[in-house]
């Protein structure tokens, strides 16, 4: 079996400074270094966003945020100007949140893009 030193993810972007803007600031993620857009990840690990010049978004969930609340993190989500998806045939409220609560459809959760149009979710915690 292989010796592995370290694991990380990565996805296309258009923009590598967009992106880091948008990962460090609007989402809180702590830069892993000034070089490129790497970024911890809360829990352990890492995830690189790197840029495509021929960068098509992903047509499927990249990334899910779990959070203790889910109707206040779309909440702040919402007051920083990102908007969230609606998906047909999906049950989901006002607010863009499929709720979990008596559907035994999984947590509860909401899809919002990046700004390269990478597809992330906010997901609640299992309390």
């Amino acid at each position: 079996m292989m010796r592995t030193v370290e694991v990380f993810s990565g996805f296309s972007v258009d923009d590598e400074n967009t992106a880091k803007d948008f990962y460090k600031n609007r989402l809180g993620l702590e830069l892993a270094g000034e070089q490129m857009a790497r970024f911890k990840l809360p829990g352990g690990g890492t995830v690189f966003a790197y840029p495509k010049p021929n960068h098509e978004p992903a047509t499927f969930t990249i990334m899910n945020f779990v959070v203790e609340d889910i109707d206040e993190a779309v909440d702040e989500l919402k007051a920083q100007g990102i908007t969230f998806e609606y998906y047909e045939g999906i049950q989901q409220d006002e607010k863009g949140i499929m709720r979990s609560v008596g559907q035994n459809t999984g947590p509860s959760i909401a899809w919002f893009k990046d700004p390269a149009g990478n597809i992330l979710s906010v997901i609640q915690a299992d309390k």
